[in-house]
């Protein structure tokens, strides 16, 4: 049972698996945060342009095993030297294997064959094994630590590919005021 990995786009058929299953996720993990349900989940879902996900400033890959789509996410282009993880999942059945870690190391390889030195990401006060994730492959918290998750908007990760131990270059990506939740 070999696993593939295959760059691709969000357009590709065998995404489908992936933007149906993150639309559920987002949607039902913050009902009780979104007035209108998921079509906040759906807007989310379709801010960005396929066209961003794809080389020379994007990836998209999927995780195929046996023909099914099991995981996959995507980059996209932050700044000059900043890649952006987007999209990051894998199927619920098979979380706890190590897929996820797979596809950010993958799409951290690629952000490096494409000349990023960081990446940056953002993820949910309510996903707590995203967070578990960028922890353990090395990304450091740029937000309060202090506060509670949920004041926050976003929760913002970096790395540095080139040299992780040196955190003050990810100075600039750390969350500001305007990052807080209206309490």
């Amino acid at each position: 049972m070999s696993t593939l990995v295959v760059d691709t786009t969000p357009l590709d058929p065998r995404s489908q698996p992936l933007l149906d299953a993150l639309l559920h996720e987002y949607a039902s993990r913050y009902e009780d945060y979104r007035k209108d349900g998921g079509a906040a989940a759906a807007q989310e879902m379709a801010r960005y342009p396929a066209d961003l996900f794809a080389p020379p400033h994007g990836a998209f890959i999927l995780l195929v095993r046996d023909g099914e789509t099991i995981g996959g996410g995507a980059f996209k282009r932050y700044d000059a030297r900043t890649a952006e993880l987007k999209r990051i999942w894998t199927r619920d059945d098979l979380r706890r294997q190590g897929l996820a870690r797979q596809v950010v190391q993958e799409l951290e390889a690629r952000a490096l064959a494409q000349g990023y030195s960081r990446i940056y990401l953002t993820t949910g006060f309510k996903q707590p094994e995203a967070w578990a994730l960028y922890e353990r492959t090395g990304y450091t918290k740029l937000f309060d630590t202090a506060l509670p998750p949920e004041v926050h908007v976003h929760l913002r990760f970096g790395k540095n590919l080139l040299a992780p131990q040196r955190l003050d270059t990810l100075d600039d990506l750390r969350a500001k005021d305007a990052d807080l939740a209206a309490r």
